[in-house]
C-alpha cells in the first residue's frame, strides 16, 4: 500500500464514520481546522484519559492543573514568545503569492508553480486577540501558544497549597493555538490543537538521571497502547538545534505515512522558565529547580493510533486499536430487526451492559454500540471499521438457552456464552488482551 494512498484511505474513513470532520465544512472549510466527531471524540478522549491516568494515578507525585487560556500579555513577555526566538521563517511566492517556511522548503523556488521566492523574514506564532471593549494596545493578549507556562505560573501555588516536594510534576491537558504558515498532512500540523503535557521539577544536578528516566517511560506508554516497536525512535536533538532555553532534548517520533516526525518531545529546561518569571513577575522564589518537560500531542496521537491500527482484508476494513482505546467496546445486535421477540431481548443484553459500564470502575470497559441496520454481515464490517473489539448477536437459540454469539474483531472467530457470563467474560478478555500486550512489547 502507497502511503499516500493509505493517508487518503485514513481521511475518508475518518469522515465517513465519524470521527473527524472538515471544520465550517458547509461554507467551504476553514484552513486547517477539524472537529472530532462522535466517534473521534470518544478516542481522543480515551488517549487523554489513558495519559491523565498514566500521568496521575500511576505517580504518586504528579498532580494535575487545568490553567486559564487567556493570561496576561507579560507571562508571554517574560516566556520569549513574543520576541524572534518564537517565529518561523516566511517566503512568500511572488508570482503565485502561496506563503511557505523557508526551513521547510528543499529548492529555493515555489514548490507549487515554481516562480521566484521574497525574502525570508520572520512571522511570530502568537495567534493575538482583544480583551474587553476596545479593541487597542491596551487590550491586547493571546491565545497561549504552549500550556506548560500555567503550570510555571502556578508552580508557587501548587508548592504552597499541597503537601508536594520536590521531585514533583504538574500535568496538564489542554488547547494551545499557533498561526502556522504552513499546517497541513490532516490533523498533525494543526492551527488548533491539544497537547499533554507535564513538567517535572528536580533538584538541580539530577537532571541526566530524570531526563532519562522520562524518556524511557513515555516511550513503553506508546508501546503499551499498541504502537509497533518498528514504527517509533528517539531523535536526540543536536545542540545547534535545541529550543534557546533546553539544555537537552529528544523526540519521541513515528513512522507516519508521510514520514517520520514528532509525536513527543522530551525536554531538560533547566531553570529557565522559572527564574524568567521570577524576575519578570518580581515573585521571590526560594529555591528555583530545574524542569524535565514532557509534551505530547492529543491530535498527533490520536493520528498515529489511527495509522497504526488500520489494517486491510480482501473484504473488509478494520481498526486494530486497543480495546482501552476504542470508541465502543461493544457491539450488540439483534439477528433480525424485523422480530420483536429478537429486538427485545437485545435490547435487554444491550441494557445491562449498559448498566455494568455506570457501575464498573473499569475506564469506559463496556461502552456499548447499538446496530439493527442491515443485514448481519454488514453490521460486523461496519463496527469492524470503527475498531469495535466484540460484537454480541442474539439469534434465535438465545431464545431457547439464553446464550449469545460473541464475534472477536481480529480473528472473527465465533463463540456462544450465556448471558449471565457476559460482564466477566468481557472483562477478562479485555484484562488478557492488555495483559498480552504489555508483556509482547
Amino acid at each position: 500500500m502507497f502511503h499516500n494512498d493509505l493517508m487518503a484511505k485514513i481521511v475518508s474513513l475518518c469522515k465517513r464514520r465519524g470521527f473527524i470532520y472538515p471544520s465550517s465544512e458547509i461554507y467551504g472549510g476553514f484552513g486547517s481546522c477539524y472537529d472530532y466527531g462522535p466517534l473521534g471524540v470518544e478516542l481522543k478522549n480515551n488517549i487523554k484519559n489513558e495519559w491523565w491516568k498514566e500521568m496521575t494515578r500511576r505517580h504518586e507525585d504528579i498532580v494535575g492543573l487545568d490553567a486559564a487560556i487567556l493570561m496576561s500579555p507579560k507571562v508571554w513577555q517574560a516566556s520569549g514568545h513574543l520576541t524572534a526566538g518564537f517565529a518561523d521563517p516566511l517566503v512568500e511566492c511572488k508570482k503565485c503569492h502561496h506563503r511557505f517556511r523557508k526551513d521547510h522548503l528543499k529548492e529555493e523556488k515555489c514548490p507549487d508553480c515554481g516562480g521566484d521566492l521574497t525574502k525570508e523574514k520572520k512571522f511570530n506564532l502568537m495567534m493575538k486577540t482583544f480583551v474587553g471593549p476596545v479593541e487597542d494596545e491596551a487590550s491586547v493578549a493571546y491565545l497561549r501558544a504552549e500550556t506548560c507556562q500555567g503550570i510555571y505560573v502556578n508552580y508557587k501555588n501548587v508548592l504552597d497549597s499541597t503537601r508536594l516536594k520536590i521531585p514533583f510534576g504538574i500535568a496538564q491537558i489542554g488547547k494551545a493555538f499557533r498561526n502556522e504558515i504552513t499546517p497541513g498532512n490532516f490533523t498533525y500540523r494543526m492551527r488548533e490543537f491539544e497537547q499533554m503535557e507535564m513538567q517535572f521539577f528536580i533538584t538541580p544536578g539530577e537532571n541526566e538521571k530524570w531526563f532519562d528516566f522520562w524518556k524511557e517511560e513515555r516511550m513503553k506508554w506508546y508501546l503499551n497502547l499498541g504502537i509497533k516497536k518498528e514504527n517509533l525512535r528517539f531523535k536526540e536533538h543536536k545542540k545547534e538545534d535545541l529550543a534557546h532555553y533546553a539544555r537537552a532534548g529528544v523526540d519521541i517520533e513515528y513512522n507516519f505515512p508521510f514520514g517520520w516526525n514528532e509525536l513527543e518531545g522530551i525536554h531538560d529546561r533547566g531553570d529557565w522558565d522559572l527564574s524568567n518569571h521570577a524576575k519578570h513577575s518580581g515573585e521571590e522564589l526560594s529555591f528555583i529547580p530545574h524542569i524535565i518537560e514532557t509534551s505530547a500531542g492529543a491530535d498527533r496521537s490520536a493520528l498515529a493510533f489511527l495509522v497504526e491500527s488500520y489494517r486491510e482484508e480482501e473484504k473488509r476494513v478494520y481498526l486494530n486499536l486497543a480495546p482501552v482505546l476504542t470508541p465502543y467496546k461493544v457491539a450488540v445486535f439483534p439477528l433480525l430487526a424485523n422480530k420483536s421477540q429478537l429486538v427485545e431481548k437485545a435490547k435487554e443484553v444491550y441494557k445491562m451492559l449498559k448498566i455494568s459500564d455506570v457501575k464498573s470502575q473499569m475506564s469506559n470497559v463496556f461502552t456499548v454500540a447499538w446496530d439493527d441496520r442491515g443485514n448481519i454481515g454488514k453490521r460486523y464490517y461496519s463496527q469492524d471499521e470503527i475498531g469495535t473489539p466484540f460484537c454480541i448477536t442474539v439469534d434465535f437459540q438465545t431464545l431457547e438457552d439464553d446464550t449469545v454469539t460473541i464475534r472477536d474483531r481480529d480473528i472473527m472467530k465465533q463463540e456462544r456464552v450465556r448471558v449471565g457470563e457476559l460482564i466477566n467474560y468481557l472483562t477478562d478478555k479485555f484484562y488478557d488482551f492488555s495483559r498480552n500486550l504489555q508483556c509482547s512489547r
